[in-house]
């Protein structure tokens, strides 16, 4: 079983940066899709941004796009999103995905694809 777990959310003023981590267990196969994905309650989980392979360009939704960096090294089993000029909107439980489809097509369906418990990341106004 894939384990995965997040960390590096926390409190932060409208402007500043987290850098949130993700590291995960063994999987089977090789060059797997990952990402980030965020939940605010009440709301569908939504994508933030992804990597479909090694060695590809990540693929960064409007919200993220010019603020958010995707940085993945499978040689250490880790995915790393660094997140700048944050807003209060941002404001959401983070989740990393391992094994998910990377489609902004590809809505959040459970039961596919490894999940860690998720960081929260709130930014204050």
């Amino acid at each position: 079983q894939t384990e995965v777990e997040e960390s590096g959310g926390g409190v932060v003023q409208a402007g500043g940066s987290l850098r949130l981590s993700c590291t995960y267990s063994e999987l089977p196969g090789m060059d797997h899709s990952m990402g980030w994905w965020r939940q605010i309650p009440g709301k569908e989980r939504e994508l933030v941004t992804c990597s479909r392979q090694l060695g590809a360009d990540p693929l960064y939704t409007n919200s993220a796009k010019g603020r958010f960096t995707l940085q993945r090294n499978d040689a250490e089993n880790s995915l790393v999103l660094q997140m700048d000029n944050l807003r209060p909107e941002d404001t959401a439980m983070y989740y990393c995905a391992i094994g998910y489809f990377c489609s902004e097509s590809e809505p959040y369906r459970p039961g596919i694809g490894y999940w860690g418990q998720g960081t929260q990341v709130t930014v204050a106004s």
